[in-house]
């Protein structure tokens, strides 16, 4: 599933409700420069099998908020510029992320408001630099 709405530029919104997502490995650039889309229900995504999670919301330029509480992260070993140039967002529900098995949490939040880095700052104690900053 990596990348497979990857440059929808006009796609405004999505409802994933009954995509089943129990196999996928790799959601790396799955939404990435969807810039018009404002909402995203992803809810119901199972990612317990999921590894790459790198530019998944990748220049998502037009979404405020993002619920990913339901993520199972145990698995993913790359969330490199996952949330990239989210420049809207200001609410993300991550607080269930597990981060013990990251390698690359690289520009994580690059391009995102100065509440969204600030609030996520130490996420998971592995947070560097680079994760947060222009």
């Amino acid at each position: 599933m990596g990348g497979m709405f990857a440059r929808c530029s006009l796609l405004k919104e999505l409802n994933l409700n009954n995509f089943n997502t129990n196999n996928v490995t790799n959601m790396g650039g799955m939404f990435s420069r969807c810039s018009l889309l404002k909402e995203l229900n992803l809810a119901n995504f199972n990612t317990n099998n999921v590894k790459d999670m790198n530019g998944m919301f990748y220049y998502c330029s037009s979404l405020k908020e993002l619920n990913l509480n339901n993520f199972n992260t145990n698995n993913v070993t790359n969330m490199s510029c996952m949330f990239c140039e989210c420049s809207s967002l200001r609410e993300i529900n991550i607080n269930n992320f597990n981060t013990n098995n990251v390698k690359n949490m690289s520009y994580m939040f690059y391009g995102c408001s100065n509440e969204i880095k600030t609030k996520y700052k130490n996420i998971g104690g592995k947070a560097s630099y680079y994760s947060f900053y222009d």
